[in-house]
């Protein structure tokens, strides 16, 4: 059973920092991308960062660019998403995501491609 746990959410300021933590489990595939996805209430799911586990590619949305930075650990299991500088725009509800399927759209930050998700965690920034 495919498992994936987020932590590492809270409350900052602006211009703050927050690392994001996604451990899996039960996740047999060595080459596939692992996402990180965000939701504000009211707004679609939209795509924050991918990194493909079996090399070193990686895509950020273009809001993001420069502020965050997915990494992986894969003896933890582990993918993180550093994030930096953050502003008010970034609150959302983050979620991690495995098991990309390739068609349709072929873009890896599409929260249509992947399979399984993590239950969330809360990014606050606000003043």
């Amino acid at each position: 059973q495919v498992q994936l746990v987020e932590s590492g959410g809270g409350s900052v300021q602006p211009g703050g920092s927050l690392r994001l933590s996604c451990a899996t489990s039960g996740y047999t595939t060595s080459s596939n991308w692992l996402a990180w996805f965000r939701q504000s209430p009211g707004k679609e799911r939209e795509g924050v960062a991918a990194i493909y586990t079996g090399g070193l590619s990686t895509y950020y949305r273009d809001s993001v660019k420069g502020r965050f930075t997915i990494s992986q650990d894969k003896e933890k299991n582990t993918v993180y998403l550093q994030m930096n500088n953050l502003k008010v725009e970034d609150t959302a509800m983050y979620y991690c995501a495995a098991g990309y399927r390739y068609g349709g759209s072929n873009s890896v930050l599409d929260p249509a491609r992947y399979n399984y998700w993590g239950q969330g965690t809360q990014v606050t920034v606000s003043s």
